[in-house]
């Protein structure tokens, strides 16, 4: 006998939960409103004809890393990884601060926190694999490796700014920690986003920082052609209103906990009360551009890197996320990836694209001048930038919500990346995955581990209900 399952959403952790259950002989469908399959992780001609952008995330060491995708044939269906010679460039008016794969060579480039930066990092690199094995899965669980668990805990508990100050003397270790550590999308001076940082820095160490070649989209479409030979089908421009209306055994929810609630208002109050008082994470400016030449870093060595964090000193960089609380910071902390440079196929010939986001309040739109002052932050590194500008294309935290019902006011993460919000996901549970509601299980970005390409939510969540399916047929 055949069991069926049916996944509402096509983002990574649907599509992963999709593999899982057809892996294990289940009939699967996959239900996604948009005419496109991926959710954040899709692929656009969002400015000129000819010019590839990512629609949502851009670089993806966490889909190297990955212990679930590590297992998938995903080269086998087209997918093709891209590094640059630096992970991470963080321009400074004294020179760019960089990450490379090799601890050695980033540490030989922070002058007197050289030895600092191995000491900190050494051990977790050496440990990296057991360290993704731990932190990919619920918090709620006994690690199986708890002295490299500990070891990270240590030096991932305090707040960035705190880590930086203590661990390191000079700028540059300091702001290039500081980058790191702001894609947690919470002020620095909150506990564990030095865990973010830390982690980035790893996975820098370990694979780089990676993207597929031809555009995030090649991510999707890789997991959608291996899910095709496992004989899952997808339906697109197929929403899904009411949970009742889907014929199967089990029903994975690749949503939001507020979608969640609009699909099955008969949840128990207890439960339902819970999901509302989720909070989300902070919303982004999105900008996308189309150049006529790469980007005229000031310090050349900028150009090693995919990706660049645009934020200044450790000081400029904990204010800016301070402020982007309430509003668009005066300096804002950029997160720019510029792809072309080392994948040339996503623009014509000779020119180039630039992927960049801001932090901002979620629901927040641009008001006039933002987008000015998001330019001045990359012009005063690389002089000219504008000049080079052919089109560009503005995606509001609002913006981003429309075009997606799962990214809550513009939250590209699932949810607030606070200790609490990092435990409570959606609610406190060991098992976070399973719902009150028979069959039915979440296993979005609002589930461990949270956001990020990796699948690790969807294959847990399918795990989950392949146990609880087997335990239900031997009673």
């Amino acid at each position: 006998m055949t069991y069926r399952a049916a996944v509402v959403g096509s983002g990574p952790n649907g599509l992963a939960a999709a593999i899982t259950l057809a892996r294990a002989g289940w009939g699967v469908d996959v239900y996604e409103a948009n005419a496109t399959a991926g959710g954040a992780v899709r692929s656009a001609a969002l400015t000129l004809p000819g010019f590839i952008h990512d629609v949502g995330s851009a670089i993806h060491p966490l889909a190297v890393v990955s212990p679930f995708f590590r297992t998938l044939p995903l080269a086998r269906y087209g997918l093709e990884f891209v590094s640059s010679p630096a992970a991470v460039a963080h321009p400074l008016p004294g020179g760019a601060a960089l990450l490379y794969r090799s601890v050695d060579e980033t540490a030989d480039g922070l002058g007197t926190d050289g030895r600092a930066y191995r000491r900190l990092l050494e051990p977790l690199v050496d440990a990296a694999d057991d360290l993704f094995r731990d932190t990919l899965r619920p918090l709620l669980r006994v690690p199986r490796h708890p002295v490299t668990l500990a070891r990270f805990g240590v030096r991932g508990l305090p707040p960035a700014a705190l880590l930086a100050r203590t661990v390191f003397r000079g700028e540059a270790a300091r702001a290039l920690f500081a980058g790191l550590s702001a894609h947690s999308e919470v002020p620095l001076t909150r506990p564990m986003t030095s865990a973010y940082g830390l982690m980035l820095a790893v996975s820098a160490h370990v694979v780089g920082w990676p993207f597929p070649r031809g555009g995030a989209q090649a991510i999707t479409d890789a997991m959608l052609g291996y899910l095709a030979h496992l004989g899952g089908r997808v339906h697109t421009q197929h929403p899904v209103d009411r949970l009742d209306a889907l014929e199967a055994d089990v029903q994975l929810l690749d949503v939001s906990p507020r979608e969640f609630l609009r699909l099955a208002p008969q949840l128990p109050s207890g439960y339902a009360r819970q999901l509302r008082a989720f909070r989300y994470g902070a919303g982004t400016i999105k900008l996308d551009y189309a150049l006529s030449a790469p980007i005229p870093w000031r310090d050349p060595r900028t150009a090693l890197a995919a990706t660049v964090h645009l934020g200044g000193p450790l000081d400029a960089v904990v204010h800016s996320e301070a402020q982007s609380v309430t509003g668009l910071p005066e300096r804002p902390y950029v997160l720019l990836a510029q792809h072309t440079p080392f994948d040339p196929s996503r623009a014509p010939a000779g020119q180039h694209t630039v992927w960049l986001y801001v932090h901002v309040p979620g629901g927040y739109v641009p008001q006039p001048g933002d987008i000015d002052r998001i330019e001045a932050q990359i012009e005063a590194l690389a002089p000219g930038f504008r000049d080079v500008v052919l089109a560009r294309r503005v995606t509001s935290a609002a913006d981003a919500e429309r075009h997606n019902r799962n990214l809550v006011g513009g939250d590209v993460g699932g949810g607030a990346n606070t200790l609490l919000g990092t435990v409570i996901r959606p609610v406190l549970s060991a098992s976070p995955y399973r719902t009150p509601l028979p069959g039915v299980y979440l296993c979005s970005a609002s589930t461990p581990p949270g956001g990020g390409v990796h699948g690790m939510a969807g294959h847990h969540a399918a795990l989950t209900a392949l146990q609880d399916h087997a335990e239900s047929r031997r009673k």
